[in-house]
């Protein structure tokens, strides 16, 4: 059994958030460290606060490099609302204008009589 030991990279030995390492066997059969990025929560929903899905979990700043498709959703308010509730909002908007519909047409109604 060989060892399986390695040191750490840099000069911060302490196994903390920002300093996580994995091992990994080189081709010579050493362990080299392979420092871990931290991961992400990612986009969330601005109503409901889910996490948006079709959207990678990225740092701020890497999703300048990304691809708008990669981004974002094709739909209004993308990527920054889930689908269910653009659906609601739309519904609510639409409910909205038949109300102030039909209360036009009651008070013409009224105006006749």
């Amino acid at each position: 059994m060989g060892d399986n030991r390695f040191t750490r990279p840099a000069r911060h030995p302490y196994n903390t958030r920002s300093n996580r390492v994995r091992p990994i066997r080189t081709p010579g059969g050493k362990l080299a460290p392979k420092k871990l990025k931290k991961r992400t929560k990612g986009p969330r929903c601005s109503d409901c606060s889910i996490k948006l899905p079709g959207i990678k979990h990225l740092k701020k700043s890497a999703y300048q490099n990304l691809k708008k498709r990669e981004r974002t959703v094709s739909r209004p308010y993308g990527g920054s609302c889930c689908g269910s509730c653009v659906r609601t909002r739309i519904v609510r908007a639409f409910l909205l204008e038949e109300q102030k519909a039909v209360k036009k047409v009651l008070a013409e109604r009224q105006g006749k009589k």
